[in-house]
């Protein structure tokens, strides 16, 4: 077991000072345009992927394509079922939409940079580290970053936590393998589930507050979004109630979140920090909950956040001032940079 502290309020504050360029929700001018031609550039969309997000990234994939497409490029989508996967001859730069297992976790980065192809988002230690929510809590623990309470549990442990907590299976996203329990009665069965996704699990301490999001693009704190589910907690159907409209997911988002401007800067700092405490160079969406006191924890950071029509970060670019196709084309221009010699 591995009992980690909650952060200081002054830890906060820091890392608020050392972010200086987080967003302000009062923020009443876009940022700058980036000069960014894409017209007839071949890029390759990776989307599906094997993993338990797969829907999830076919859905983002054709949203991309379609962004690109408006912004000149030539455009390749490739459905990726494994590591076989093909895309055209003279293709430039693949663009990387497979959340969660294989896409997200250094997989598809170690096959791309084998077959010498650019790809966007963030490298293979990057996408390692992110996508294992225990090697990132550990992280930020070491660089300051706030984040809740928590223990590790092997080989069939109990969690020694007091209720309420939240049972995490450490490397799946899209919220798959997330279990809140509210009363020791339901301990049991939610291990049980959990246990489905590894033997190895994460338990943290439930954190009641409000929902936030932040998206980090380069070293761009985009509007935070205050996240209100229909109900539970912002599960996979909340998140994606087109996939399953019978399950009566759905969720508001309030973007800009309403927080005053102190605490608007200081989630969106917090947020900045953890993106750089795991030496991410091109975008994320980081998921901070908001305790007592205004204080942000943060939860994990997601590398491949989703791109689809009701996906958290477009929905914050596009209140920056970003369009659709500008923040894929974005992407591809970080992406671009990370790469360069």
């Amino acid at each position: 077991m591995n009992n980690l502290a909650i952060e200081p309020r002054s830890s906060s504050q820091r890392l608020q000072e050392q972010a200086p360029r987080a967003v302000s929700r009062t923020m009443h001018h876009p940022p700058a345009a980036m000069s960014i031609d894409l017209t007839h550039k071949k890029i390759a969309v990776l989307m599906g992927g094997p993993g338990s997000e797969r829907r999830v990234s076919l859905a983002s994939g054709a949203g991309i394509a379609s962004a690109l497409r408006a912004k000149g490029a030539d455009v390749t989508e490739v459905d990726v079922t494994g590591a076989d996967f093909e895309f055209p001859d003279g293709t430039e730069i693949a663009f990387n939409a497979i959340h969660g297992t294989f896409g997200e976790d250094g997989q598809l980065q170690r096959i791309l940079e084998a077959r010498g192809m650019r790809y966007t988002g963030e490298g293979v230690a990057g996408s390692e580290l992110a996508i294992d929510k225990i090697a990132t809590k550990k992280r930020f623990i070491e660089r300051g970053v706030p984040t809740p309470a928590s223990e590790i549990l092997r080989e069939g442990a109990s969690p020694t936590l007091p209720v309420p907590y939240v049972i995490k299976a450490p490397r799946e996203g899209s919220s798959v393998g997330v279990f809140i329990v509210h009363e020791e009665a339901q301990a049991a069965a939610q291990l049980a589930e959990a246990r489905k996704f590894g033997s190895e699990l994460l338990v943290e301490q439930f954190i009641g507050g409000a929902e936030l999001t932040v998206g980090i693009l380069g070293d761009l704190a985009l509007p935070i979004i205050e996240i209100k589910p229909a109900k539970d907690f912002y599960n996979f159907d909340n998140k994606y109630p087109f996939l399953n409209p019978n399950a009566g997911g759905a969720a508001e988002h309030l973007c800009p979140a309403p927080l005053s401007e102190a605490v608007t800067r200081r989630v969106q700092a917090v947020a900045l920090a953890a993106h750089r405490a795991l030496d991410l160079e091109v975008y994320s969406r980081v998921d901070v909950l908001l305790g007592e006191g205004d204080e942000p924890y943060v939860l994990e950071i997601n590398t491949i956040p989703g791109m689809t029509q009701v996906s958290l970060l477009p929905e914050a670019a596009a209140v920056a001032g970003i369009s659709y196709p500008e923040l894929c084309a974005r992407v591809v221009a970080l992406s671009l940079a990370r790469s360069s010699p």
